[in-house]
Order: structure tokens, then C-alpha cells, then sequence
């Protein structure tokens, strides 16, 4: 039985420039079909979503540029539930910010927040570990979040040590947070055994994620609240909040500072699609383990992400090993697997094309 109080809220602003150049500005990773499967990141992640809360209490906070693809791509979205931002301001903001307003509306409101686009495969999971959470932040004052149990050292994401003697309605209280170790340091903690993911899926009562935010971020809880409080708040008085607000993350600004931080374990199939090599990882290959997308010949070619975006195009590949090779449009892609990090630096660098913009 869904609960009129729970929300839920998908956070879907980001640009997604090491997806480049199949993720551009104009078209981020979260409204793109990565894995070609006939839905896009934020539709998977809105059909989940559905299976745990009303469809009128899932919200979607963007970029106000994004307004028409999230439209398109979620017709069953009223205007209301789409929250549009001016600036991309990171994580902390964004939550505040549909918090207050949420909370505004329903004092009960009991919101989880999850990024647009991350591949979770076992929805039955997804959907027992986050009802169970719900239920346990409606009646205890804390902030939780979903830890992932980490199969190898990643160096990409986050990570949560927890306190095994300490738990609170089968929630574990979070010792650390560290954001992307280095590969030895990551090596540690999957030896240790009480670090996990942090899946970035969060979960808690918006009066008590308010309270936090007005003890450990007073000057963004004081600027949202005077925005929502306006009976008549306008698009300048928005986009003045923005401008005056810090760029921070929830992790950084909150998590790392609160004391009644809680983390559940769960075993979700889950993945931070944040780069070309995650999507290699995830995706079913070839003899040969290439993953082959468009009208692609493949010689003596092994390990390697081809990803072609024009049907009328025919892309002859020999002697590739280890690559990723993207081809969108005006812009083709071709680099080491092991080196995609530096897609974001390649980015920087098309500005010195001073007649064109690649982005």
C-alpha cells in the first residue's frame, strides 16, 4: 500500500559530460537511451520509482533548459512536479530546495531523493530495502541513505564506512564518508569489510533533512526559506537564490557534519553509469567482448565500446583493443578504455575551435 505522505524526487541536472560526445548539453545522459534498451535513464528510473509511490508524489528537479525533454520523455508529469532550476548549483541546494517546497504543501512529507541516471537490476530489491527505509524515517529522526556492498576497488565512487554495533530499525549508523579513494586506499576498504557504495539514494522526513540543514548549512536553509515563504515567488526571485547560493554537494554540506546519519545495505545490481567504462562493464558483449552499437564492421578488434549514432554511416573498425570509439554526430570519439577520465579534459579542450561549439 503506497503512502499518501512518501515522495519521491528525481534529481536530473546534471549535463553528463564524461558521456560526451553522445551526452551533450543540449541532450544529457539522463534523457539518452545509453543502453539500448528502448528507455532512457530517467524513464527507467521513474518506472521504479512507481512501483513504491504515487505517481502524482514523484517529483523531477532539472535545469530549467531540460523543461520540454523531461515533458517529452514523462508525459505523466504535471507542470507542478517539475521543478526547474536556473543554475546547476550541485546536490545540497536542489534538495533544499524542493524540500521547502514540498514540505510547504505536506508537513508529513517523507521524500527520498535519487539521481536520474543509475542502473538498478533488481527492482524487486530496489523496491523491499527503500519501503523499508520510508517506514523507518517516519518515526525516527534520521537521515538514511542505501549502501551498496562493493565487488571490487573502485576508485569512481563514494563510500560509507558503517558502525555494526550500532543500528536503528535495522539501519546502521554511518561512521565516515570518503569520497573517491585513491586504488589502494579503495583496496582497503573492500578488505576491511565495513565500507559500502554510496549509492547517492537518500531518504528522510523533510522537516527533520530541514532541521539538519538549518544547523549545518544556515545560510542556504535561510535563502530557500525566504524564497518559499514569498506568497508570490518569481522567476527572478529564483534565479537570485541561485546566484547567492553555494555550490555544494549534500555529502560534503550535511551527510559529513550530522550525527543521526543511517545507512541500510542492500544488494541492488546497481551502477553509477558515470562513465564510457561503466557502460562497458554493465552491457552484454560480443564474442570478441567488444559491445557494438550502429552500423559497425569489426576486424581483429577486441574489448572495446563502438558506438555509432547514424544509421546511414558505416564504421569499418581493424585492430582496435581496449578502445572506446563514439561517433555522434559532428564529433568523433576514439580513446584508451583505461583512459576515459580524460573525456571531460578533451571537452575543455574543443573550445581552442573557437568557430563551433562541440558541447
Amino acid at each position: 500500500m503506497k503512502n499518501n505522505n512518501d515522495y519521491a524526487i528525481i534529481m536530473a541536472g546534471g549535463v553528463g559530460k564524461r558521456f560526451w560526445p553522445l551526452s551533450k548539453k543540449k541532450k544529457p545522459k539522463q534523457f539518452l537511451d545509453i543502453l539500448g534498451i528502448g528507455k532512457t535513464l530517467i524513464q527507467q528510473t521513474f518506472e521504479r520509482l512507481q512501483r513504491v509511490f504515487n505517481t502524482e508524489n514523484i517529483y523531477v528537479i532539472t535545469h530549467q533548459s531540460y523543461y520540454t525533454l523531461v515533458k517529452e520523455q514523462l508525459p505523466l508529469l504535471s507542470d507542478e512536479q517539475i521543478l526547474l532550476e536556473p543554475l546547476g548549483k550541485n546536490t545540497a541546494p536542489c534538495i533544499t530546495y524542493s524540500a521547502m517546497l514540498i514540505h510547504s504543501k505536506n508537513p508529513k512529507a517523507n521524500l527520498l531523493y535519487a539521481p536520474a541516471d543509475h542502473l538498478i537490476l533488481k527492482e524487486e530489491e530496489f523496491t523491499s530495502i527503500t519501503t523499508e527505509i520510508l517506514e523507518a524515517t517516519r518515526k525516527d529522526d534520521m537521515l538514511a541513505t542505501i549502501g551498496i556492498k562493493p565487488t571490487r576497488p573502485a576508485t569512481g565512487y563514494g563510500y560509507i564506512q558503517l558502525l555494526e554495533n550500532q543500528n536503528k530499525s535495522g539501519l546502521f549508523k554511518v561512521k565516515t564518508f570518503t569520497e573517491k579513494p585513491n586504488l589502494e586506499i579503495a583496496k582497503q576498504f573492500l578488505d576491511s569489510g565495513d565500507f559500502l557504495w554510496n549509492s547517492g539514494i537518500f531518504i528522510w522526513r523533510a522537516k527533520v533533512l530541514l532541521d539538519n540543514i538549518r544547523i549545518h548549512i544556515p545560510d542556504l536553509h535561510q535563502l530557500f526559506k525566504k524564497l518559499v515563504d514569498k506568497k508570490k515567488s518569481t522567476e527572478e526571485d529564483l534565479k537570485d537564490t541561485y546566484y547567492q547560493c553555494t555550490n555544494i554537494s549534500i555529502d560534503y554540506g550535511l551527510l559529513e557534519k550530522a550525527d543521526n546519519v543511517y545507512v541500510k545495505p542492500g544488494d541492488l545490481d546497481w551502477t553509477d553509469l558515470g562513465t564510457w567504462k561503466s557502460v562497458y562493464e554493465t552491457m552484454d558483449k560480443d564474442e570478441n567482448e567488444n559491445i557494438i552499437k550502429g552500423r559497425v564492421l569489426c576486424y581483429d578488434t577486441n574489448k572495446s565500446l563502438i558506438i555509432s549514432d547514424d544509421p546511414d554511416k558505416l564504421i569499418v573498425v581493424q585492430g582496435l583493443e581496449n578502445h572506446i570509439l563514439v561517433d555522434k554526430d559532428d564529433t568523433l570519439l576514439l580513446c584508451k578504455k583505461e583512459e576515459e577520465q580524460k573525456v571531460k579534459e578533451f571537452l575543455e579542450d574543443t573550445k581552442a575551435f573557437k568557430d563551433k561549439e562541440f558541447d
